[in-house]
């Protein structure tokens, strides 16, 4: 395994490389980002893995500040996994040069987390360019956890570039929450409830199947569930998974929720 530390570093080491596949992280590794590599390694004759707690894309500094961070613990699972190259730039590597054209989301992209966290998805979108054109791999696996990131990107990225983002399945503990980095910052009761949340949204979903006038009930869940869990819900939505529109219907469609647990923001789409 070569850590890279810098763009020299990583110049170097790619250089001839074909068929390389990427891991954008931002450290706190856990099984979701496990799957990701062990599909990259899979598929690709190379896999580099990044770790970089990007500070564009939050919104809010505290947030930045306290986001879990453990890089001796990262490296030990790298290192395990014998992946190719491990990626851990400075700030200065990824920012040297300023945009020529300040990214902008559509109007009809500012929904769920884009209405909500200002200014994040345009920090998502521009780290992701700059890794794209820095180490030009030929896919970028990414979970569906984060699925509007995952839907933004790809747009962005696959429009300009000759690089594939393949989508991953999210990765769930026993009790079906989703594994996010995030969850080191809960405590084991909190987890509990987390989980409890998302069996409770995978239930009802099987129950409106083939019920009609489904936003409204819709609306009425996300009060009973801010209720029956005493949690802040940020939002609650069913939107189509291929255009993100407002669905009336199940098919080809997800529960997105965002809540507040603990002052931790969550996200999850079912």
């Amino acid at each position: 395994m070569k850590i890279l530390l810098n763009n020299d570093d990583l110049n170097e080491a790619l250089y001839n490389v074909s068929n390389l596949g990427f891991i954008p992280t931002m450290g706190s590794l856990h099984k979701g980002h496990i799957s990701l590599i062990k599909k990259s390694q899979r598929e690709c004759n190379k896999t580099i893995v990044s770790i970089f707690v990007n500070p564009t894309q939050f919104n809010n500094k505290k947030d930045y500040k306290k986001y879990p961070r453990n890089y001796k613990k990262d490296l030990s699972i790298l290192n395990k996994l014998k992946v190719n190259f491990v990626y851990l730039p400075r700030k200065e590597d990824i920012y040297k040069s300023k945009r020529a054209k300040k990214i902008k989301l559509d109007k009809k992209d500012k929904i769920l987390c884009a209405k909500h966290r200002n200014g994040h998805f345009e920090g998502v979108i521009d780290i992701m360019d700059r890794f794209t054109k820095i180490i030009k791999p030929k896919k970028i696996f990414m979970g569906e956890k984060d699925f509007q990131q995952l839907y933004l990107v790809k747009k962005f990225i696959e429009e300009k570039y000759n690089t594939k983002i393949i989508s991953c399945k999210t990765i769930r503990d026993k009790n079906k929450f989703a594994l996010s980095s995030r969850n080191l910052l809960l405590n084991k009761t909190a987890l509990i409830k987390a989980g409890n949340v998302a069996k409770h949204i995978f239930s009802f979903k099987k129950k409106i199947f083939k019920k009609k006038n489904i936003q409204k009930i819709i609306n009425d869940k996300k009060n009973e569930i801010e209720k029956l869990f005493n949690i802040k819900v940020e939002y609650f939505e069913l939107r189509n998974i291929r255009n993100f529109k407002s669905s009336n219907k199940t098919k080809d469609s997800k529960i997105f929720i965002s809540y507040y647990l603990n002052k931790v923001r969550l996200i999850d789409n079912i």
